[in-house]
């Protein structure tokens, strides 16, 4: 059945009308008193969880036309996009968190809501749409009848977690998450987020009293290392341990910080003067664990790298590296600076100097259209020398709101080996971190280069509403280098002006 987007565009237009009404000049807020103050504060609050609502709706739609079952066919696949959340992301413009939370509390209310597709004779649900997280469907309604934000609809499902019986019966089973999150639900009122995940640990931690043993396997089977982006541009690491991994840490921790905290006293000469040297060093606590945990890990992919007789190796043949570009003017001259390949951040020459002292110097020439060397087709496959200037280039994987830097890409021939007699030349490849290397050729995406421009063009069968994109390099090193040939071509002109005004 054909539903007209009229019955969610026309009231949502009425929204914004009335949103454009509302005050929003300094002044008017000032002229309020305390309590009016709070009043609108609250009252916007509870206009923003109203369209959060129907917004988890829309966007648990997206997730399920997105559905891992469909491949390539799914709605964010067809759009070019790894997963629902980011496909939301960029129709809203919001952070990652928001979208992820948007779609992962659409699940909810959609399982919630569930009923309202059962077949009318039978009331039997298809199997796409039967719930799979049936003991949140409780809090999945509370937020699309507009009692819980989705924030907080979000703390209870990261706070109680899944159900987790072992062989014998002994644990948390999805009844009892249910009655927990009507529980939560009758606490709601006034409670925001923050305390509603404090909250809904609580209950999970009252629940495993009796599971001790299958909590400690869910805790184990919950160990992560994750990254995340900082605002600086700097990945940011959490670690989520196990409960023996994190003792460990903790012991490790207090010992490399124990003379600063007067910790007990040591009696071995060599202990009593590192001692001595920890109280003395001028980092902070933060800055010396902060380079003891990293001199900790490059000592350990040390040892990996040259064997252990009878361990498997951890890292592999392919050490981990820093690699700093920097263009020839600016490391001959002093002036300027390198980036860190993978961030793009820039660095001083003295760290560049510095990092080339200890690793060398690979040089890669660019022409005045950043091209680098060709290899035609005597190559099958890019070097890795090819790989490293495709990565000055390129900054990472090239298809647009990709943020994988290039360690986590593969090199593309454009125009492919086998069905377009295609070359291994530099300008002729692109970096695509496999999973956008992969949608390409199974949804059948082209990239087109004209002249020193790469194009990307939607399948043929994408709809009118699919236009090529310009792709664009992600490099701030090769940024670096056209802003020099632009002073360099720049300074002639001057001095022709001046000599013609002489």
């Amino acid at each position: 059945m054909a539903i007209s987007v009229a019955i969610f565009t026309t009231p949502l237009d009425a929204v914004d009308a009335a949103v454009a009404t509302v005050p929003s000049s300094l002044p008017e807020v000032k002229g309020l008193d305390d309590d009016s103050l709070l009043e609108v504060q609250r009252r916007i609050g509870d206009a923003r969880h109203a369209l959060d609502a129907v917004a988890s709706l829309v966007a648990g739609e997206v997730a399920f036309r997105s559905r891992p079952d469909l491949g390539y066919r799914g709605l964010a696949q067809k759009n070019g996009f790894s997963s629902p959340q980011k496909l939301v992301q960029s129709a809203t413009g919001s952070t990652g968190r928001d979208a992820s939370t948007l779609v992962t509390v659409g699940a909810m209310v959609h399982e919630a809501r569930a009923a309202e597709l059962a077949d009318p004779e039978t009331g039997e649900l298809p199997p796409e749409y039967r719930p799979a997280e049936p003991w949140l469907a409780a809090a999945g309604a509370a937020v699309a009848s507009g009692e819980l934000s989705v924030e907080a609809a979000r703390a209870i499902r990261t706070g109680l977690g899944e159900p987790s019986v072992d062989a014998a019966g002994v644990g948390v089973s999805a009844d009892d998450l249910t009655g927990a999150v009507i529980r939560l639900l009758a606490e709601a009122t006034g409670v925001n987020a923050d305390r509603m995940l404090t909250l809904a640990r609580r209950v999970r931690d009252e629940l495993d009293a009796a599971g001790i043993a299958t909590r400690e396997r869910l805790i184990y089977e919950q160990r992560s290392f994750r990254r995340s982006m900082r605002p600086n541009g700097l990945p940011r690491y959490t670690i989520d341990p196990d409960i023996e991994t994190a003792a460990y840490l903790d012991d490790l921790y207090d010992k490399l910080t124990s003379p600063r905290r007067n910790g007990p006293r040591f009696v071995d000469p060599e202990d009593q003067a590192w001692a001595q040297n920890v109280i003395d060093d001028a980092r902070t606590n933060e800055q010396y664990l902060h380079d003891a945990f990293a001199g900790l890990i490059r000592l350990g992919v040390s040892v990996d790298q040259g064997g252990r007789q009878g361990f498997p190796r951890i890292v592999g043949s392919r050490t981990p590296a820093v690699r700093v570009l920097v263009t020839e003017t600016a490391l001959s001259t002093g002036a300027g600076a390198g980036r860190i390949e993978g961030t793009g951040l820039p660095v001083s020459i003295d760290t560049v100097n510095r990092i080339v002292c200890d690793a060398g110097i690979l040089p890669i020439r660019f022409s005045e259209t950043d091209d680098v060397v060709a290899l035609g087709r005597e190559e099958r496959l890019f070097t890795g020398r090819q790989k490293i200037a495709l990565a000055a280039r390129d900054g990472g994987c090239v298809w647009p709101d990709c943020d994988r830097p290039p360690s986590w890409t593969e090199a593309h021939h454009i125009n492919q080996w086998g069905r377009d007699r295609g070359n291994t030349d530099l300008c002729d490849g692109v970096l695509l971190c496999r999973y956008h290397h992969m949608l390409l050729h199974n949804n059948h995406w082209e990239i087109e280069r004209r002249g020193s421009e790469y194009w990307l063009h939607p399948p043929p069968d994408a709809g009118v509403g699919h236009v090529p994109r310009r792709l664009a390099f992600k490099s701030a090193a090769l940024r670096d280098l056209q802003r020099e040939r632009a002073r360099k071509s720049e300074r002639p002109r001057k001095s022709e002006r001046q000599l013609a005004q002489a």
